[in-house]
């Protein structure tokens, strides 16, 4: 039995090992699919390791540069002040003045260390009387004070002498013209070290500053063209990023975006459907009243359906408004597709209204300042005019007058409409513009829709509007700014 196990055992090892095998394989892929994946985490540490880098770079750049061009020792006019004084001063004693010579020579070797040794040369009354490496011929400048290159067999030397009129002293340093390394830079020679504030500064402010910007541009990409949506935009976003962090924001964006659309087409369809099954049995109620009144001399009763007829009409106008509602919010907002003359369009609608404002004796003011053309559709801005004017119309006196008036300013063409009713509180004036809110001092019927479709028409038309106080007296001002069409 036991040989039997064992040598099922030895069969199912090699599967397993397979098994395994294909295990480890796909877990590798996994982990190779995670790292290659674009990362904004792994972009912005990139972003942070190269500019840190860049900076390190330019940094040694410039201290190999400063310590290059500019040699370390010969640039220090103290050391060859000390020198003419020490060769000066001890020139009685020539013993004394070799020693002194020799022991500044020494200290400027240990300080130079042996891969860059320094040559110091001195001469006196035209004799050199000092000379630090005797393998080395005389060096001289061609003009005293300068820096300049002077070539020695297969070495180039930085050299510069300097003299003094006291027993004709002339002192000349060399440094071996090689690649050094040197942090200990100064400005105008003093011990102002920069090297503190070249590093921290940067270090605070610029890497921080720039890794971010450079790491998070998708990011920045996702946000602009999120604000540069309109509320009525609710398709979902064009930019489609690769990166693990910010792909899933977007697509949870987009279902966002689906979800609130599909459910506003949704009402929007009910209340359509709802708007369009209402109309029939409006008209037909209509009609039935109409004739029941033609049909009976009964005063009361005649009442009674002149109610029911007014009733009517303010049923079939709240339907009326639903429908202009819904094609309003079914514009397209990048399909705009006609050039309208705004001033024709008011003017149209004024000639509707004549008749109705002269049953109350109120005058219609229009005054238009030129042609106005715009870019939009023209069923909605028919809707929109139509809302502003009627109401303007509904709640002014009997003997009022009504102004429309139609200018440019800009590159906006310009509708200002007023009346002489009993205005809107500013307190409600933004509220107004909200389905089925009304003033609740006001006593004239109405719907509540008639400002938010104007609202909803402007916003597909990239428009505005602001309510005022009517600036000769009581009332309402109305004024709406639509972009003027270029074509």
């Amino acid at each position: 039995m036991n040989v039997l196990l064992a040598e099922n055992n030895a069969a199912l090892r090699p599967l397993r090992t397979r098994e395994e095998r294909h295990a480890v394989m796909q877990a590798f892929v996994r982990r190779w699919r995670q790292w290659v994946q674009p990362s904004l985490v792994r972009r912005l540490l990139l972003a942070q390791i190269g500019v840190v880098t860049l900076l390190w770079g330019l940094t040694i750049g410039l201290c190999l540069y400063d310590s290059n061009t500019v040699p370390e020792l010969v640039r220090y006019d103290k050391v060859y002040s000390l020198i003419l004084t020490t060769a000066q001063n001890l020139a009685a004693s020539p013993d004394r003045q070799q020693e002194t010579l020799q022991a500044f020579d020494l200290t400027l070797l240990e300080n130079s260390g042996s891969n860059k040794a320094p040559v110091m040369q001195v001469w006196q009354e035209g004799v050199l009387i000092y000379n630090s490496n005797e393998g080395l011929p005389v060096m001289l400048n061609s003009v005293p004070g300068r820096i300049e290159t002077i070539r020695v067999g297969d070495h180039e030397w930085h050299a510069r002498t300097l003299t003094s009129p006291i027993l004709d002293t002339r002192v000349m340093l060399a440094e071996p013209k090689i690649w050094r390394f040197n942090f200990n830079f100064t400005i105008d020679n003093r011990a102002y070290y920069l090297l503190p504030l070249l590093i921290s500064l940067p270090f605070l402010i610029f890497p921080a500053w720039l890794s971010v910007m450079l790491a998070l541009r998708p990011w920045r990409r996702v946000t602009e063209e999120t604000a540069a949506r309109g509320p009525a935009d609710l398709t979902p976003l064009s930019f489609e990023p690769k990166h693990k962090e910010l792909r899933p924001l977007v697509r949870s964006i987009n279902d966002l975006l689906r979800s609130v659309r599909d459910r506003a087409a949704r009402e929007r369809g009910l209340i359509a459907d709802a708007a369009n099954e209402l109309r029939t049995p409006l008209d037909a109620m209509r009609v039935n009243v109409e004739a029941l009144k033609e049909q009976t001399d009964d005063a009361g009763q005649r009442e009674l359906m002149g109610n029911l007829l007014r009733s009517n009409d303010r049923a079939s106008r709240l339907v009326g408004q639903l429908q202009q509602l819904m094609r309003s919010d079914e514009i397209p907002q990048d399909a705009l597709p006609t050039v309208l003359a705004l001033d024709g369009l008011v003017q149209d609608r004024i000639s509707l209204v004549e008749g109705l404002a002269g049953a109350r004796g109120v005058v219609l003011d229009f005054v238009s300042e030129g042609a106005t053309p715009v870019f939009g559709e023209r069923e909605s801005l028919i809707s929109m005019i139509s809302n502003i004017v009627e109401n303007a119309l509904k709640y002014s006196p009997d003997g009022g007058t009504v102004t429309v008036r139609i200018a440019r300013e800009g590159p906006m063409a310009v509708l200002r409409v007023t009346d002489q009713g009993p205005g809107i509180p500013p307190a409600l004036r933004e509220r107004v513009f909200d389905r089925f809110f009304r003033n609740p001092d006001q006593t004239q019927s109405g719907s509540g829709l008639g400002l938010a479709i104007v609202r909803s028409v402007l916003g597909k038309h990239n428009g505005r509007i602001a309510l005022d106080t009517n600036p000769q007296g009581s009332g309402l001002h109305v004024t709406v700014w639509l972009p003027l069409s270029l074509a």
